[in-house]
């Protein structure tokens, strides 16, 4: 029978101050320091999301838990914006709306785990099985195929090539941008001086930026690829309910708990956990039990 596993709510708030880098000595200096941090923790969102527990670039640069402003001239802005954006045509990370349909950042070596559980298969015209079964919109349909046609576009070129422009219109098009890097199917991979900002995402579809990661993602199956991001994410949190783990990941129930009982199997996390002022089942990360 697996041992219970007790902690403390402030043993876990110490794992994730020193896992999320949010000390002020362990705060991100450099964007070699971003990759790195990105690297380590295998995927974060770029700026905190409220009500969901995940690293987030933003915590790191700022080396301590900070709202975010609404000026663009505070300094930790500038760099975790900044850092972001002269990444995104350096193939350093995947950068997109993922995860919860938020900012997201994920490591090259996590990346295929995330592909594998697409509908994604190499195929350009894969998207076309989605759109007849009704699992994509009309409007992700023709920006998609627009970037098939055209390559890489920024947004304003994109929304007269998918013809999706006029006010009415602005809504729609954002939610498909939205669906298609939900799905990694399209991704931001640069900067365009263009519309009224002057500042326009240019787009491309995931599988020519990143060609060889349709074969990378081929051999792992989806029960491999939750165990490695459940792990991942559990290594990082410490500790999460069967819920929090499928809200964040969008996935079923019974998947998170089909994955949590092959990695406890394995001893690589901890089933049985109880935490001091906290009702529920939990799951842990079994590195923990070397540190407590």
């Amino acid at each position: 029978m697996e041992k219970t596993l007790s902690l403390t709510l402030t043993q876990i708030e110490d794992w994730r101050e020193r896992r999320y880098r949010r000390r002020p000595e362990l705060a991100l200096q450099t964007v070699d320091d971003a990759l790195a941090f990105v690297d380590d923790v295998g995927f974060c969102f770029l700026f905190p999301i409220k009500g969901v527990e995940l690293p987030s670039l933003w915590d790191a640069v700022c080396g301590r838990v900070k709202p975010v402003p609404n000026e663009h001239h505070d300094p930790h802005i500038q760099k975790t914006w900044g850092w972001k954006d002269t990444s995104l045509d350096k193939r350093r990370w995947y950068y997109g709306k993922l995860l919860r349909k938020k900012a997201t950042l994920v490591s090259l070596e996590l990346l295929p785990f995330f592909y594998a559980l697409s509908e994604n298969y190499g195929d350009p015209d894969d998207y076309l099985r989605q759109y007849r079964d009704g699992r994509l919109s009309h409007e992700a349909k023709l920006i998609y195929e627009a970037l098939l046609e055209h390559g890489p576009q920024h947004v304003i070129e994109l929304r007269r090539l998918a013809r999706l422009t006029g006010q009415s219109r602005t809504a729609a098009f954002q939610r498909a941008l939205t669906e298609l890097q939900a799905d990694l199917k399209i991704l931001p991979v640069g900067i365009a001086r263009a519309g009224a900002w002057r500042y326009a995402f240019i787009y491309e579809i995931v599988s020519r930026w990143y060609p060889d990661l349709p074969e990378q993602a081929r051999p792992i199956s989806g029960d491999q690829a939750r165990r490695t991001l459940l792990a991942t994410y559990l290594d990082n949190v410490i500790a999460a309910t069967v819920d929090q783990a499928a809200r964040l990941f969008g996935w079923v129930k019974r998947d998170v708990e089909r994955a949590a009982a092959q990695l406890a199997e394995a001893e690589r996390i901890v089933t049985e956990v109880r935490i001091e002022g906290l009702r529920g089942k939990h799951l842990a990360s079994a590195k923990v039990q070397e540190e407590i």
